[in-house]
Parts: structure tokens; sequence; C-alpha cells
């Protein structure tokens, strides 16, 4: 009998568990998956830990008042206390223009994001192919995304293509400070650090934004935090602004509610729902019993036929090891849920934001919080049992994306990148004030950059097949609904 992953190779760094985060259900309609070990004997032992200064925690902006959270974040006691945005730091070249923890790592980044280069051909072969043509001259680009080698990778072949950027996080965890000192050593104008407080990463979009005598033309947001805070500071900057791209499933609920209440500004492309179910497929591949729920019933058919049981969460809490959210929505996994999981259940977020786990009612007198290691806690109830948080559930899959499969990683970095220059040279009335997907031709493109990795080879149409099939031989080959 296959006994699946043991409790043993969890209680070690949670590596086990690391290195199948590759993807998620389906992020746009709301999926929360449960795994269940066979071997469900041992103890889960108690270690001890060391915990270090506490920061605030921040999750989306303030149009959703009810998304920030009351719990607390750490980071290792051995960090430079002083604040980034107390030190004075300067490049080789003497700009200035970045707030970074520390512009000494900057060679490490480098290394960190020429690995990376090497792990995503498609965009690279998109900077090969355009930067001759320089398809964002002109382009002000103003980001606030994850910083993590990826995002580096993007932001230099943007910046080979012609744009110029100013880039924030979007996100108080998932930063990778050697990367971004990389980037600062580069150039770039980069504002943000692993565990900022909620007010450093207002201020840091805040320094972004509003420079003097450099307005932005163009948004990259992942979760709508960027575009909210220029609605609410600086409305009159959206008179040139050409466009928004939206990254992450939070993000596109956002721009779809100004959309119908008539004050989304500018076009916007959500290059979101290119995202896949890898991260139950993966789960499954590892051998573990995975549930999924669901909201939608296309999606949950599919869900069945691709082998996964369907059911509500409830029905399954008290026997599963691992929670996993990834839905983009709120109280998915409530306080009710939290007391009756199994002793050593692993809970993570691979939603936008900390709304999905009611984190903030585990934090109680009765209740005793453990830091195992950065970013992992224990959660010890008075009779002992205890649960796992990881990156206290804010977006683990992107706190730890440097560990994720290079397709997942590559695929939306590339449909980025060409929705801002669809967007940026799109003649004036083409798109309205609305969301838009990622045109088919486009999102074809990316996949074809993407099949040499895999050396796989495309049949061609017959002139003869092509006219049958009232088709181009060159593409679209589905219509634009398709997905």
């Amino acid at each position: 009998m296959y006994e699946g992953p043991t409790r043993q190779s969890i209680r070690e760094g949670v590596a086990g568990f690391e290195s199948f985060l590759t993807g998620c259900w389906r992020l746009d309609v709301g999926a929360c998956v449960g795994i269940q070990f066979a071997d469900q004997k041992q103890e889960f032992n108690k270690r001890p830990t060391k915990i270090g200064r506490r920061s605030l925690s921040r999750s989306i902006s303030q149009s959703s008042t009810d998304s920030y959270g009351s719990a607390a974040s750490y980071t290792d006691s051995s960090d430079d206390e002083t604040s980034p945005r107390d030190k004075q730091q300067k490049n080789s070249k003497g700009n200035g223009d970045f707030c970074i923890k520390n512009i000494k790592q900057a060679d490490f980044g480098r290394r960190e994001i020429e690995i990376a280069e090497q792990e995503m051909p498609a965009l690279m072969a998109l900077r090969k192919r355009a930067q001759g043509e320089k398809p964002l001259a002109g382009a002000k680009v103003v980001g606030c995304t994850h910083i993590t080698a990826q995002t580096a990778v993007l932001m230099e072949t943007l910046s080979a293509l012609g744009a110029q950027c100013r880039w924030a996080a979007c996100n108080i965890y998932s930063t990778q400070n050697e990367v971004a000192a990389a980037l600062a050593e580069g150039g770039f104008s980069v504002f943000a650090w692993k565990g900022e407080s909620e007010d450093d990463f207002w201020w840091c979009i805040d320094r972004c934004v509003n420079l003097e005598g450099w307005q932005p033309n163009m948004i990259l947001d992942d979760g709508g935090d960027l575009t909210h805070w220029i609605y609410k500071k600086y409305p009159n900057m959206f008179k040139k602004i050409k466009g928004i791209v939206e990254e992450s499933v939070t993000g596109v609920h956002r721009l779809y509610q100004l959309s119908k209440a008539g004050k989304l500004c500018v076009p916007a492309m959500n290059v979101n729902d290119s995202v896949g179910k890898g991260c139950c497929a993966a789960l499954k591949a590892m051998g573990s019993i995975v549930y999924v729920t669901e909201i939608d019933p296309i999606c949950a058919l599919q869900a069945c036929m691709d082998g996964f049981r369907l059911v509500k969460l409830n029905e399954v809490i008290r026997q599963v090891d691992i929670v996993i959210t990834c839905t983009g929505n709120k109280n998915v996994v409530v306080r009710e849920y939290l007391d009756r999981m199994k002793n050593g259940c692993i809970v993570c977020n691979m939603g936008h934001s900390n709304t999905e786990i009611d984190v903030a009612s585990l934090r109680t007198p009765e209740l005793t919080w453990e830091r195992v290691r950065s970013q992992v806690d224990h959660v010890i109830w008075p009779d002992g049992k205890r649960i796992v948080l990881l990156a206290e559930v804010i977006y683990y899959h992107h706190h730890h994306r440097h560990i994720n499969t290079r397709l997942s990683m590559t695929a939306l970095p590339q449909s980025t990148a060409l929705a801002l220059i669809e967007l940026y040279n799109a003649p004036e009335g083409r798109y309205k004030q609305d969301v838009y997907l990622l045109p088919k031709k486009m999102d074809e493109y990316v996949a074809s950059l993407h099949l040499p990795t895999f050396d796989a080879h495309l049949t061609e149409l017959s002139d003869e097949q092509a006219k049958y099939l009232g088709l181009n031989k060159n593409g679209p080959f589905k219509p634009n609904y398709y997905r």
C-alpha cells in the first residue's frame, strides 16, 4: 500500500510540501484544496522556536476595508533593525532613486536573475525578437508586483523593449531582497523589501508614483493596490495612462467592479486567466488524496472528470492533513474549521490576500503561537493540538514562487509583457474603458514560445485543411472566449 509523504518530511521544514506547490485549481472561481496522507499515526512533535521582531501585516487596499488582518508577521532576529527608509543608499553609479534592504546583496541577486533567465526561455525569446523594434519606446510603466528573480527578468525585458520602469512590491513578504538589490544596482527605481510594515507598503507605492517630472502612462498591477492608490491620491494621472495590466484574480475582480460602476477610466487587460489547475494535479501526482471544493458547476464537473472528489470543506475538515485556499474570496476557512482541524494540519493560502483564512481569530489568549522558522508558525490549542501556518497564510504561492516549476512561473510574465505592448501600441478606439482578455492570437504566441522547452512540434494545416475549417493557417485557432 502506498503510504504517501510522511509527517516527518512535513516537520522537516515543510520542504516536501513546498516542492509541489505549483499552481491552483482555478483562482477565478474559488477553490479550496484538501490533502489527506495515509500516514496519520505519528505524533506531531513540539519544536523550539525563536521569535524575532514583528511588523504589521498587510493585505489588499482600503477599498476592501475588511481585508486588513490584525495578525502580525515576523522577520528573523538577525536582520538589520534599521528601516530601509532611514538609510541613505546609492548604487555604484551614484544613483539613489530606490529604497531596498541592502545594496551590497546585488551580486547575489544578479546570479538569481541569471538563473531565472535560463528558466524563462519564452520571455528571453521575446526580448531577443523585439528589442530591435523597441515596441515600448516612450512607455513609462509603474509596477506593483511580487519582486522576485522572475519579475526582474520581466522588468529587464520591458526595459530592453524601450520602457522606463518604477516598481514596488504588492506583498510585504514576497520580495527577494537580493533581487531588489540587483535591480537597484542595475539602475531600476525599486522600492521594496521583505517584511515591510503596512505603512512602508503604501509609502513605497507612493514613491513609485509621485515623482516630480515623471508621469506613468502604463500600470502593471498585481492585486489592484497600485491602481487603487492612483485612483485615491492622483486621479488626474489617468488622463495620460493608456492602460492597466492586472495579474491577479483579486485585482481583476476589482477592475470588473470599477467597470460595472462606470468608474474605470482606461482600458484594462486581464492576464490572470491563463492560470491552470497545477496545484491539484501536482499533489495528485505526488500520491496525495486530493479533495476539491467549488462554487462553479462547470469547474466542479471538470474536477470530477479529472478524478478529484468534490466535497464541502466541513465534510472533510477533520480528516485532511493540508488545507490550501486559492479563491481570492473571504471567510473560506473560519475559526470553526480551524478548531476542528486535526493535530498537525498544515494551512496555507494561494489566493491574493489574507481574507480567505480567519487568522485574526487565532490571536487570542488561549492559543499559543510558536515560530518554527521564517514564515512557519505553530498555533497550539489548550489541549495540545497544533496547526501549522505557512507565511501566515498570506499568499504562500508567491512568497515561495522561486521553488515553483518553470512553466507556471514564466507564462504569466510573457503574457504580461505582450499585454503591455498591445495596450500601449493600440490605436485610439480599439479598446474602450473596460476589462479585456489577452487577444487569442497573443495567447497562442505565448504558448508557441514555450513549446521548444518540451521539444514539442506543432502540426501545420494544409491550405485545404485551413479552408475546410475556415481558419488562417497561422491562427488564431480558437475563438477569443475559449480558455
